[in-house]
């Protein structure tokens, strides 16, 4: 059986980064089998979802290189749901319920202050057809809950957190559909699943509960309506907490927008989510593949997995430092070719500072102070200088020679005046790129003062 996964985000705000790790280890799972990983918008709550938003989605996935092997939209879907719904209905799996929200909350408290669950009691189910119809003659119409099998207990074996049992006794019977006749997250997304075919459904471990009643809900619709059709796999992995060990408000609104704004490669981002909460060392791996074959639910821990910035700014620096020039040949400086990217790519931590490292090269540069005797060397430096395929080599073992001066005595105050620093790229590599003129022209300057 292909294997088929699915990224079900709903389009009311951007994806943060707890959505984008949902989104990779899914396609992740699907890679490794050779499957298909969907892409399937949540829609349904028409007065929240936005536009906008569906296009941020696809924007990220298609900046993270998360391409779905197909979309599919809720809002396009309503037929199947009230198909599902009816055949649900004719099989007494769900019933109509007429409190309000206010009398569901009181029954919560009353429960809480004996001591027991606040577990919905069914009394839609105690409820006359004349009562039923009397609400409605005073205009109440009904939101609809799935009934739960109590003699039925629910288990599974999860990929991530090993066998689950509930009773269902112990669970409320989900509502399914509001009074307006709208839909709420559990239905549609079983309809979905079945229909769509997926065969693994792994998210986070704040399903777990929607997971058993789900799985109710699965059972209840293949013998109503989906013969064919096999319930998937699950799998719950642990949220993302903070690196100070808490839930972070802040992680809610972290995502791929803001990696851009500070310059983040989404090789970075992958490298530090694929394995964010396995036993698996986080490396800076750029290359996908390697990542894919790795990837192994035995691995995902049950404690929460920590983002931390720092080391993701770590990881950044070291994929940077692995980047091909043919990658990031559109976004460097004009003028920079391979040799100047090689030469400064060991001293960035984001692309962007390419520019700023280019400058010695272009110039001008702003020299520092010398002292007298600095000055001096460096006028013997303006006559030493040559021009050849090693320049750097050739003046430093030329003034090693005629001056004795070595090691930091030697080196700083080439380097000062030649890129106005203490400290950059490899003097070996950026010299030839200076180039002759403009080298003599900076020895010159500093030499004078």
């Amino acid at each position: 059986m292909t294997t088929i996964t699915r990224f079900a985000p709903s389009p009311t705000g951007r994806l943060h980064v707890g959505n984008i790790r949902t989104a990779l280890h899914n396609w992740m799972l699907a890679r490794k089998a050779g499957g298909r990983f969907m892409l399937r918008i949540d829609d349904t709550d028409a007065e929240r979802s936005r536009e906008e938003y569906v296009d941020a989605i696809r924007e990220d996935l298609a900046w993270l290189g998360l391409s779905p092997d197909g979309e599919e939209r809720q809002s396009l879907r309503l037929a199947k749901y009230e198909a599902a719904f009816e055949a649900l209905k004719a099989a007494g799996r769900v019933y109509p319920a007429y409190e309000t929200a206010q009398e569901l909350e009181l029954k919560r408290k009353i429960q809480l202050g004996r001591g027991l669950p606040p577990i919905y009691d069914r009394g839609a189910l105690k409820m006359t057809s004349e009562e039923r119809s009397a609400k409605e003659a005073e205009g109440v119409l009904p939101h609809w809950r799935f009934k739960l099998d109590h003699d039925e207990p629910i288990g599974w074996e999860d990929g991530v957190r090993g066998a689950q049992k509930f009773d269902p006794a112990q669970l409320s019977d989900p509502v399914i559909r509001r009074a307006d006749g709208s839909w709420l997250y559990m239905l549609p997304s079983a309809v979905d699943d079945l229909d769509m075919g997926v065969t693994d459904v792994l998210r986070g471990e704040d399903h777990v509960s929607n997971t058993a009643v789900q799985i109710q809900m699965f059972t209840a619709l293949i013998a109503a309506q989906y013969a064919a059709a096999k319930m998937p796999s699950f799998a719950h992995e642990a949220l993302l907490v903070g690196k100070e060990g808490k839930l972070s408000k802040r992680l809610g609104s972290l995502g791929c927008d803001a990696f851009r704004e500070r310059d983040i490669e989404p090789e970075a981002v992958i490298a530090l989510l694929a394995r964010l909460g396995t036993s698996q060392p986080v490396e800076p791996i750029a290359e996908r593949a390697r990542l894919v074959d790795t990837f192994d639910l035995s691995t995902f821990g049950r404690a929460p997995a920590k983002f931390d910035d720092t080391e993701l700014d770590r990881l950044n620096a070291a994929i940077v430092h692995q980047i091909d020039f043919a990658e990031v040949e559109g976004r460097l400086p004009d003028g920079m070719d391979e040799a100047g990217w090689h030469a400064v790519r060991p001293n960035l931590t984001h692309v962007t500072e390419a520019a700023d490292w280019w400058r010695l090269v272009t110039g001008p540069v702003e020299q520092p102070d010398f002292s007298d005797e600095d000055r001096a060397f460096l006028a013997l430096a303006v006559d030493a200088l040559t021009w050849s395929d090693t320049p750097w080599q050739d003046l430093t073992a030329s003034l090693k020679e005629s001056t004795g001066r070595k090691g930091k005595d030697l080196f700083l105050p080439l380097r000062r005046a030649l890129t106005g620093m203490d400290h950059g790229p490899d003097m070996k590599e950026l010299l030839p790129l200076i180039g002759e003129d403009r080298s003599r022209d900076r020895l010159r300057a500093a030499a004078s003062g």
